[in-house]
């Protein structure tokens, strides 16, 4: 079974991790300055007076508390996180005697910044480094206003560091949605491509049997009065142009199903049989192939099973075995579920499982786009994504003739 590539760590670890440990190692930093470290004769900077005082740990305290508590919120609701960082930024600098927000207590803004950039729209980046510059031009506002020293060259150090960290973010989001636009580009690209290579190749081979057949059945027509061995001949011929089209026919269709040279053995599917005529009959044999593979699949049959059209019979077995080739190739679970509904005027299914969601849409939509192209050839209707509480869905909805029952 295929086992995908491990995540880079900035993607394993959650944005909340970081914040916070940008916050612990900015606060050591602080502490560490206000002492003399070994080949120093003093401190690089006096402490204040409040630092060491319970008074002093207790303002840190509680902006440790709100980064906490800002992390923990980073994921679901940002700006609100943002909010809470900057005010621990704020509190934490009361008792450390400084003249601007140093840049120590403002990393972990930084690292939110750049999150909220990389991955939320670009209004809500520009709102949230917006408000990160108001603060700290708020913060040397109350100072002077107050009449005490300001450190305005440090600040403005501060705030460059916001604007980097936001440039940074925001070049990573329109990274992100370049290769998203260059994927969908790709595969409707690929979508075309094949739609024009099969149209070549089946205009190829049925046009020139076509008219072969043309000619022999009106050869036949001609003379089935007068001279019917000549007749039974043309008609013969018939049979065998008609014959080997259609096995030539199912050879192509056939090699389509291949793995494209160059392309991993795993991502074939997972029953490549050539033989014609597969439809939801056969997914009992196909839930046992891939419970070979390592992913228990458990089918449930709704409504009373009954004779489909070839068209939908298949349509509907080649959703099935594609969704299973995703689930054992990208979902990183051992076993889906497979739902197969006979409705009066459609016919529903449903493939669940319970593995790595939206992660496997990092790897190629090609499946997803051939199974959206395959409903929407019958007019029915396809939807695939993650689900809210974990894993993958895959829903098609294919109606069935109304003298079909």
């Amino acid at each position: 079974m295929h086992v995908a590539p491990p995540l880079p760590l900035l993607k394993r670890v959650p944005p909340g991790v970081w914040t916070t440990l940008t916050w612990c190692a900015g606060l050591a930093f602080t502490f560490l300055m206000r002492v003399r470290l070994p080949g120093e004769s003093e401190p690089a900077v006096v402490a204040g007076v409040l630092v060491y005082r319970w008074d002093g740990l207790a303002f840190l305290a509680v902006a440790t508390a709100l980064v906490l508590a800002g992390s923990a919120l980073q994921r679901r609701r940002p700006m609100p996180a943002m909010a809470l960082l900057l005010a621990a930024s704020t509190i934490a600098c009361v008792p450390l005697g400084v003249g601007e927000i140093p840049l120590a207590q403002f990393l972990a803004v930084d690292v939110a910044l750049y999150f909220i950039a990389a991955t939320r729209s670009r209004r809500t980046g520009i709102v949230a480094v917006a408000m990160a510059l108001a603060v700290l031009a708020g913060y040397l506002t109350t100072r002077l206003l107050s009449g005490w020293v300001v450190g305005t060259s440090a600040e403005l150090a501060v705030a460059l560091t916001a604007a980097i960290a936001w440039l940074v973010g925001n070049s990573a989001h329109q990274a992100h949605e370049y290769a998203e636009k260059l994927r969908d580009q790709a595969a409707a690209q690929a979508v075309t491509d094949e739609r024009l290579r099969i149209a070549r190749e089946l205009h190829d081979m049925v046009a020139h049997s076509i008219g072969i057949i043309a000619l022999q059945a009106g050869a036949a027509r001609r003379v089935i009065g007068t001279q019917p061995a000549r007749a039974r001949d043309a008609l013969g011929e018939i049979e065998t142009v008609g014959r080997e089209t259609l096995s030539g026919l199912r050879r192509m269709l056939g090699a389509l199903r291949q793995p494209e040279p160059g392309r991993p053995p795993q991502a074939a599917p997972l029953d490549p049989g050539l033989g014609p005529g597969l439809g939801l009959a056969d997914v009992d044999r196909l839930a046992a192939t891939t419970t070979d593979a390592g992913v228990r699949v458990d089918v449930r049959w709704r409504g009373e099973r009954r004779p489909l059209p070839a068209e939908i019979d298949t349509a509907a077995y080649r959703i099935i075995q594609e969704a299973l080739t995703n689930v054992v190739r990208h979902a990183g679970t051992h076993s889906c579920r497979v739902s197969i509904d006979y409705q009066d005027k459609e016919l529903s299914i449903e493939v669940l499982d319970s593995g790595r969601g939206r992660s496997r849409t990092g790897g190629s939509q090609y499946g997803l786009v051939g199974m959206r192209e395959r409903v929407g050839l019958l007019h029915g209707e396809f939807s695939a994504g993650p689900r809210p509480e974990g894993g993958f869905r895959v829903s098609a909805r294919l109606p069935v003739p109304a003298g079909v029952r």
